[in-house]
C-alpha cells in the first residue's frame, strides 16, 4: 500500500510563510472521501497540509460485514458492546488514513458524533450539533491562527444531497473562522490574528458522477448510482476550480480502506472502479473557490484554476 511521500523542500509564500492547506471534516472517514487525492497532491510537492476533524464519529454504523464474521473483532457483540468498540477503533483508522494520505498535523476538535439526522443523539449535550456556535468557531479559529493557512477546504453551503448535523455545522463554523480568524477583535486569547487568502467547498459534481456511473455500466454491467444520486443539486455551473489527481486515487482507495468499520471493500459504491479506471474515466477533482481576499482573481465556470494556491505569490523555489 503506498503512502505519500515527503517532498524535498516545503514551498513558501513572499513573506516566508510555509504554503499551508487546512480542511475541515466531521467524522473520520470523510477526509478519505472527500480531497485525499488533492491534499496527497499537495502534500507531496511542498506545501504543508492539515487535517480538522471535528467528532470522533463515535455513533457511525458498522457498515462492513465482514467485521462480524467468526474470529472478527465485531463478532458475537450486542450493541452496547459494539458501540464501545466502535468508539476505540475509529481513533486508530483515522491515524491509518492520516498517514496514508500524508497530512503533517491532525487536530480533533473535540466534539461527539452527533449522529445521523432526526436522530435522538442529535440532543446530546456533548455532540457537535448542540454545540455553541461562537465556542466552536472559537476553537477553529485557534487552529487556524496556529497553524496558519492559506487556503481552508470545508463543506458546500448546498445540504440538500446529505443533511447531516454535523457537515451543517462544519459549514456555519468554517465559514465563520474564516472571517474572524484575521481579526484581532475576535478571540483575543486564541493566537495572533491570521488571515487565511481563499476558502473553498468540496463538491461531488454531476460530471463526475456520471462519468463514473457510465463506467461502472459499460465495465461492470451495474452501478448504484441511482435516481436518488442524480436527483441532488447540481452545482457543476458553481465549479470554479479542477484539479488533475489521476496520479493519486491511491490516496483515495488507501485512506477508505483504513476506515475498515465505515468501508466495505466489496461495496461497488466505493471501490466499484479501480485506481487506474478512475484516473481513465474522470481524472480530477472539481472545487468551489467560496471567499477570497486575492485581488483580480475571479474564476468561474468559464475560467478555471488548476491549483488551488492560484493568485497566492509564491517565493521561487
Amino acid at each position: 500500500m503506498r503512502k505519500a511521500i515527503s517532498p524535498e523542500s516545503p514551498r513558501h509564500d513572499l513573506d516566508g510563510n510555509e504554503l499551508c492547506a487546512l480542511t475541515v471534516h466531521a467524522h473520520p472517514d470523510d477526509e478519505a472521501s472527500k480531497g485525499a487525492p488533492t491534499f496527497a497532491m499537495y502534500g507531496e510537492t511542498g506545501v504543508r497540509t492539515v487535517l480538522v476533524c471535528c467528532t470522533g464519529g463515535e455513533e457511525g454504523d458498522l457498515n462492513n460485514p465482514a467485521l462480524k464474521e467468526p474470529g472478527m473483532p465485531f463478532h458475537g457483540l450486542d450493541e452496547v458492546a459494539q458501540q464501545k468498540l466502535m468508539e476505540s477503533v475509529r481513533p486508530v483508522e483515522l491515524a491509518k488514513s492520516v498517514e496514508i494520505i500524508g497530512f503533517n498535523k491532525l487536530h480533533m476538535l473535540g466534539y461527539r458524533d452527533s449522529g445521523m439526522d432526526q436522530s435522538p443523539k442529535n440532543l446530546n449535550p456533548e455532540c457537535f450539533h448542540m454545540a455553541d456556535m461562537d465556542e466552536a468557531t472559537g476553537r477553529l479559529v485557534k487552529l487556524i491562527r496556529t497553524e496558519k493557512p492559506h487556503v481552508i477546504v470545508t463543506y458546500n453551503d448546498d445540504h440538500r444531497g446529505y443533511p447531516h448535523p454535523d457537515h451543517v455545522k462544519v459549514h456555519e463554523i468554517s465559514i465563520r473562522a474564516f472571517d474572524r480568524a484575521g481579526d484581532p477583535s475576535w478571540y483575543p486569547d486564541a493566537g495572533a490574528a491570521w488571515q487565511p487568502l481563499k476558502m473553498y467547498y468540496s463538491v461531488w459534481s454531476r460530471s463526475r458522477l456520471t462519468a463514473v456511473h457510465e463506467a461502472l455500466l459499460r465495465l461492470r454491467g451495474s452501478s448504484p448510482y441511482d435516481e436518488d444520486w442524480f436527483s441532488r443539486p447540481n452545482m457543476d455551473d458553481r465549479i470554479t476550480t479542477k484539479i488533475r489527481i489521476e496520479n493519486y486515487f491511491w490516496a483515495r482507495s488507501g485512506s477508505l480502506r483504513a476506515h475498515a468499520t465505515q468501508v466495505d471493500e466489496n461495496e461497488p459504491f466505493w471501490f466499484g472502479l479501480s485506481d487506474e479506471e478512475l484516473a481513465e474515466v474522470y481524472p480530477f477533482e472539481d472545487w468551489i473557490l467560496a471567499k477570497s481576499c486575492i485581488e483580480n482573481h475571479s474564476p468561474d465556470a468559464q475560467h478555471l484554476e488548476d491549483d488551488l494556491f492560484a493568485g497566492i505569490k509564491q517565493k521561487a523555489r
